[in-house]
């Protein structure tokens, strides 16, 4: 069964994947609206609403309906500045923004974790994301999809030594471990929106990339 959602909300649409994902969604017919608040403004478009400014300022002033929310919300601890900063976006300000999109009415949040993601794990990145999904599924959403993709591969604004010294080998790695372009998860989580079922969905990487293809 296949839904198709008109009014969308979209946290992170100024990063990598969320650039992506947000051409995406002003380009398919069936979307009437995109709600997508950012710190930056992003390119102008009839039917994109982006308000700009503090996360935490706004949020609680966003207006809806929405259909569908995706989050493609992320950082690193380097570009954080420090372990609490770094929770403070991956974790605080996911699970906020799911709250506020659930209180306007979303049946169905997209959102991007981590390969490895477990709230038990000695890796602080890992438990992180593990502690997010958790506090997602204790939200009890109709229908939670939870994308954990291995290393992304695409050209940022501000390119992240890591990847730029992992993404050769990492298109060598076979399975989920495997890198995943950008576009290819912005294709997957488009095509995950577009299918309709109750309860929690765990999409690892080698999944994303046979959907994105």
């Amino acid at each position: 069964m296949y839904l198709t959602p008109q009014h969308i909300l979209l946290a992170g649409a100024s990063g990598l994947t969320g650039e992506h994902l947000l051409d995406r969604l002003l380009n398919e017919p069936t979307v009437t609206r995109v709600l997508a608040p950012s710190r930056r403004p992003l390119a102008e478009h009839p039917h994109l609403e982006n308000p700009v400014g503090d996360p935490a300022v706004f949020l609680p002033q966003l207006s809806g309906p929405v259909d569908l929310a995706f989050c493609c919300l992320g950082t690193t601890i380097k570009q954080a500045g420090s372990e609490a900063a770094f929770r403070a976006v991956d974790l605080d300000m996911v699970v906020a923004f799911a709250k506020r999109a659930r209180e306007m009415g979303a049946r169905h949040l997209i959102v991007i974790s981590a390969i490895g993601a477990d709230p038990k794990s000695s890796i602080f990145y890992n438990r992180v994301k593990g502690e997010m999904e958790e506090a997602l599924k204790a939200q009890d959403w109709p229908q939670l999809t939870i994308v954990r993709p291995s290393l992304l591969l695409g050209e940022r604004l501000e390119p992240r030594l890591a990847e730029q010294l992992a993404g050769p080998l990492s298109r060598l790695i076979p399975g989920k471990y495997h890198g995943i372009e950008v576009c290819e998860l912005a294709r997957a989580m488009w095509r995950l929106a577009l299918e309709e079922q109750d309860g929690v969905r765990v999409v690892e990487s080698d999944e994303l990339r046979k959907l994105g293809k």
